[in-house]
């Protein structure tokens, strides 16, 4: 049975995807519960400088959002499609911090050069992609957009 508010595109997904978005769930969990235990400190490495908010208070408050979203992903396949916009916006809401992390030249989590801070920023979008990716909210909004489309055409016909 499907649910009547969950586009088509969005329910029909592959088994790589749902798999991605499993990684991707467990990922995040990981990393969350990181920011709350052993790799504190290096998390407070990433966050700008710049700032006007409590070094500690950003590493707590983002590791928290990153277990709630990994649990979304794991636990609310009803809410994929949501949840997976969510996602990419949270990566792309933290990019900021890999960026400062590369123009500081900040070691933390075994990049401890300019290279290895570069090639991360170039893993960002694939992050992104990745959220968009696994949970269909890519292929929801092309399908609604496709759809809407398509609705004016057929309306001013």
């Amino acid at each position: 049975m499907t649910h009547p508010e969950t586009p088509t595109a969005a329910r029909r997904t592959s088994l790589a995807a749902t798999i991605a978005q499993v990684i991707l769930g467990l990922f995040l969990l990981t990393a969350g519960i990181g920011h709350l235990t052993v790799a504190r400190d290096a998390f407070r490495a990433q966050v700008p400088t710049w700032l006007p908010i409590d070094v500690d208070f950003v590493v707590v408050a983002s590791g928290i959002v990153e277990i709630v979203l990994g649990l979304s992903l794991l636990l609310l396949w009803r809410w994929r499609v949501p949840v997976g916009w969510i996602v990419a916006a949270f990566f792309v809401a933290i990019f900021p911090g890999n960026i400062s992390q590369f123009t500081t030249g900040t070691d933390s989590f075994g990049l401890n050069d300019d290279l290895s801070r570069g090639i991360r920023l170039l893993f960002q979008p694939l992050l992104v992609i990745w959220a968009l990716w696994s949970t269909g909210a890519w292929r929801a909004w092309r399908s609604r957009r496709g759809a809407a489309k398509h609705n004016s055409v057929s309306a001013e016909n």
